[in-house]
């Protein structure tokens, strides 16, 4: 049915809230909401890029996610008043560059790929931080492709940055499913024109505007049973 299964990488194939554990050793009692008031800044971050200059050619304050993964850093610490010094930037940042996969991940992109199916990454990272999380979880052998926003300068959910994976594989847009755990991502690709996966692992609501996903598992296993 499917020629390409797309995944995104953060939120999707690796962690992104386990910042929350090095983060609670760093500034005891606040490092759930460390980790996700990170996580929402970066995010917001590269709407802004976006929207603010939506410039098919590329936004003009585009900075690349790397930096602005830094720069949602140091505004979380002023905002919840907590000091950064350049020593813990550096832990949290180099912990970031090697994020853990979830448990399944490994195990989904072998087994599609033993299928015969193509599989790809799709993300807002920028080239050298996703070359290392993907080596630093042993998951390179089983991607064909991993396709970065950094050759449109504009962050998902521009339809340019979706774009990218018609441009990098002979395929059509129905032939792909793509795979989110974020709602806003899914929702994004299936206004775009492909199939969407959302694993939802925490039971929240889907978004409440936009169409339904095509599909919806608490895991990544559950794209197996799609395919």
């Amino acid at each position: 049915m499917y020629k390409l299964i797309a995944f995104d990488a953060y939120g999707t194939l690796f962690d992104v809230y386990s910042m929350g554990q090095l983060a609670e050793v760093l500034y005891p009692g606040h490092g759930q909401a460390f980790a996700l008031m990170w996580r929402d800044r970066q995010i917001e971050y590269t709407r802004l890029v976006t929207l603010s200059d939506p410039n098919p050619a590329g936004s003009k304050y585009y900075l690349p996610f790397w930096e602005l993964t830094i720069r949602s850093l140091r505004y979380v610490c002023k905002r919840m008043n907590l000091q950064l010094t350049a020593e813990n930037e550096k832990r949290l940042m180099d912990q970031y560059a090697k994020l853990t996969s979830f448990e399944d991940s490994l195990t989904v992109l072998k087994s599609i790929k033993e299928r015969g199916i193509s599989t790809a990454i799709l993300s807002n990272g920028s080239r050298e931080m996703l070359t290392t999380v993907v080596k630093s979880n042993g998951l390179h052998s089983y991607l064909d492709e991993v396709v970065t926003v950094e050759e449109v300068r504009l962050f998902k959910t521009a339809p340019q940055a979706y774009e990218l994976l018609l441009k990098a594989f002979p395929v059509k847009r129905e032939e792909i499913l793509f795979v989110s755990s974020n709602a806003w991502d899914a929702l994004a690709a299936k206004w775009f024109g492909f199939d969407v996966f959302w694993v939802n692992r925490l039971g929240h609501p889907y978004e409440e505007i936009g169409e339904q996903p095509n599909f919806e598992g608490d895991s990544l296993t559950r794209v197996l049973d799609v395919i």
